[in-house]
C-alpha cells in the first residue's frame, strides 16, 4: 500500500454482482474469510469514500442509511462509494484489517484520493486504519466516535479529519468527540448537532449537507 502498512489479509478473489442500476453487491474473498460491502463505482476519476458502521457491523451507516444515500449523489460527481461490512464485528484490529483491504483495492481500482468515514466503533476503526495506510487515505470523518482504539488520531495529519457528535447521544457522550478534537492535529475540525442522538437520525439533513460540503473540499470537487 503506497506509503503504509500491508493488510494482514490476502485477497483471494473479488465477485461482483448488480444491486439495481447504480450499486454492486461485492465481496472480497480473503484467506480469513468473506467481506462484504456494497459499490458505488464510478471509472471517472481518481476519488473514492470508504464507509464503515459501528460495533454491530452491516451496511448502510446512521441517519437512515447516510452511506448509501450520499455514495449514489457522489457517485454522480465520479466518486466511487465503497461500503464494508466487518466480517467480526466490533474486533477492532479485525476490523482494521477489513478496512486496510478495501483501500489497497480502491488503488488498485485507481483511486489515489481515499477519504474514510466511520460511526460510532467504526470512528476507531478509520482513525487507526488512516494511520497504517499513510498516504493512500486523504482525508478522516468519525461520527458519534468512540475514544477506544483511537491512539492514533494525532497522527493523521497533515490530512484533516472531522468529527461530528449529537449532544444528546445516549450511548457515547459527545466528550468523545471534544476529546478526539484536542487529541488530533490541525487540519481538524468538530460540529456538535444540539438534541441529536447517537444514530443521529434527528440531524439527517444538516449533517449530510455538513458532511458532503466538507467531503466536496477534501477530494477537491466543486461545490454544487
Amino acid at each position: 500500500m503506497p506509503g503504509g502498512t500491508k493488510p494482514a489479509l490476502s485477497l483471494r478473489s473479488v465477485e461482483r454482482e448488480a444491486e439495481g442500476e447504480e450499486a454492486e453487491r461485492i465481496e472480497f474473498v480473503t484467506d480469513r474469510g468473506v467481506i462484504a460491502g456494497r459499490l458505488h463505482p464510478s471509472a471517472d476519476g481518481d476519488a473514492a469514500v470508504l464507509w464503515v458502521f459501528g460495533a454491530g457491523g452491516g451496511l448502510n451507516g446512521p441517519a437512515g442509511g447516510l452511506y448509501p444515500r450520499l455514495g449514489g449523489r457522489f457517485r454522480e460527481r465520479g466518486v466511487a462509494s465503497l461500503e464494508l461490512a466487518y466480517r467480526r464485528p466490533g474486533q477492532l484490529e479485525d476490523c482494521v484489517a477489513d478496512a486496510l483491504l478495501g483501500i489497497l483495492w480502491l488503488t488498485q481500482e485507481g483511486k489515489r484520493r481515499i477519504v474514510l468515514v466511520g460511526h460510532s466503533f467504526g470512528g476507531a476503526v478509520v482513525i487507526t486504519a488512516a494511520a497504517a495506510a499513510g498516504d493512500a487515505v486523504a482525508g478522516v470523518a468519525a461520527l458519534s466516535s468512540q475514544t477506544g482504539g483511537t491512539g492514533a488520531v494525532g497522527a493523521l495529519s497533515p490530512r484533516p479529519v472531522l468529527f461530528m457528535h449529537g449532544t444528546d447521544d445516549e450511548i457515547l457522550p459527545d466528550r468523545c468527540s471534544r476529546d478526539l478534537y484536542a487529541r488530533a492535529e490541525q487540519p481538524k475540525e468538530i460540529i456538535l448537532y444540539p438534541g441529536c442522538r447517537h444514530g443521529l437520525d434527528e440531524c439527517r439533513e444538516q449533517l449530510d449537507r455538513d458532511l458532503s460540503a466538507w467531503l466536496e473540499r477534501v477530494l477537491q470537487l466543486r461545490p454544487r
